[in-house]
């Protein structure tokens, strides 16, 4: 198990950038997938990124490809989210995950740690 905290949210304006982190517990965290996902209101969560453990290959929704990077700091439990051009349609709730599974997934239920979420608003 791994424990996960997400911070970095907040209120920003279309176009404005936002870096999420998500700090995690552990001394195995080198060897789990990390993903996030985001769940705005009256709807269901939905995949956004996913990393492998290594760092060296990712998966990316659609609609952030091209905004939307992440990374990885094994040496330091964290994984971060630099989210660029924000839209008022990426306001939701942001969710850090993880999982032991190989590779990269974009299945939420796949997933079996997840963080408390960290909100952000998009406004127009």
């Amino acid at each position: 198990q791994v424990q996960l905290v997400e911070s970095g949210g907040g209120l920003v304006q279309a176009g404005d950038s936002l870096r999420l982190s998500c700090a995690a517990s552990g001394r195995t965290f080198s060897r789990y997938a990390m993903g996030w996902f985001r769940q705005a209101p009256g709807k269901e969560r939905e995949f956004v990124v996913s990393i492998s453990w290594n760092g060296a290959t990712t998966a990316y929704a659609d609609s952030v490809k091209g905004r939307f990077t992440t990374s990885r700091d094994n040496a330091k439990n964290t994984v971060t989210l630099q989210m660029n051009n924000l839209k008022p349609e990426d306001t939701a709730v942001y969710y850090c995950a993880a999982s032991m599974i190989v590779g990269v997934i974009t299945k939420a239920s796949i997933y079996d740690n997840w963080g408390q979420g960290t909100q952000v608003t998009v406004s127009s």
